[in-house]
């Protein structure tokens, strides 16, 4: 982990359920009335799911608690046994517990990225476009208009983990695709995508360092995989801003984290600025201060 990172410790308010009747409601769905939402049973089911909740919030990529230790501690709290230590003392053994679960995962992320371009290139159908670092394979030709930098496509994509984990799919909207500025998105999904025909379908192969490296939504260092159909194309804006909904979590766009243009995703030229906060469910929130 890069030197200035704040991480976010496991904490019980984190895992509260407040947003159980924040949900939106439809409007032929009936509000629960104050002693049916207080009631033994619906308390009852309250609690149990606050125990789920907290379960599931043990399993993530970083660290991983023991289920056992963890209802020891509720079990000792419940008996007024003394605390193993102070929640100060909990609160900086845990950071440094993330932080180095951190660092292990990343390294281990870039060392399986690396091996795996290097056997990929080999491959029968694919294409190198930058060496060790951007990989391709077309999985049917095209043979409409060429995407080039004045142009921006409308792609079908799906996004995925080594190990085939979707991270961002066009399939979880309707389907329809997805109008986008290549000048926005990361560099590996940006070179990828250059020279494609409408109609293509290529699968881009992406190193971390034209990724999100240990920045961005995703796994520290993960090699990047990308499904994507090139289903037509609009000339790019020439001023302004890209009529593209840039959502903070959007796989493709640094934008909505880089505020200097490069492709660090760091808001100084190669500096870390420390204010990147790492979430322990799994995902990380990056909070600009």
């Amino acid at each position: 982990m890069k030197l200035g990172k704040r991480i976010v410790c496991l904490g019980l308010a984190s895992m509260l359920p407040l947003t159980l009747f924040a949900e939106e409601k439809s409007v032929s769905e009936k509000r629960p009335s104050k002693e049916e939402v207080f009631s033994e049973k619906n308390m009852q089911n309250i609690a149990e799911m606050y125990g789920h909740i907290m379960y599931k919030s043990l399993d993530n990529p970083l660290i991983k608690l023991n289920p056992d230790s963890v209802i020891k501690g509720f079990q000792d709290a419940k008996k007024g046994q003394k605390e193993p230590f102070t929640e100060e003392k909990y609160e900086e053994l845990m950071q440094l517990v993330q932080e180095y679960a951190y660092q292990d995962l990343s390294d281990a992320n870039l060392q399986k990225a690396e091996k795996f371009l290097e056997e990929n290139a080999s491959k029968e159908g694919v294409k190198v476009i930058q060496e060790d670092r951007l990989q391709y394979s077309v999985l049917k030709e095209g043979t409409g208009e060429e995407v080039t930098l004045n142009f921006k496509p409308v792609i079908r994509y799906t996004g995925k983990y080594v190990d085939g984990t979707v991270f961002g799919s066009t399939e979880e909207g309707d389907g329809e695709g997805v109008e986008l500025s290549l000048k926005s998105t990361i560099q590996g999904f940006r070179e990828g995508v250059l020279g494609m025909k409408v109609g293509e379908k290529r699968r881009l192969f992406i190193h971390p360092q034209m990724g999100y490296g240990t920045s961005g939504q995703l796994l520290p260092n993960a090699l990047l995989i990308f499904d994507i159909e090139v289903i037509g194309v609009k000339p790019e804006e020439k001023e302004g801003k890209s009529d593209v909904e840039i959502s903070s979590r959007d796989p493709l766009f640094p934008d909505a984290l880089d505020q200097d243009g490069d492709d660090d995703l760091d808001d100084d030229d190669d500096i870390d600025d420390g204010d990147d906060e790492f979430a322990l469910d799994g995902t990380e929130e990056i909070i600009k201060a």
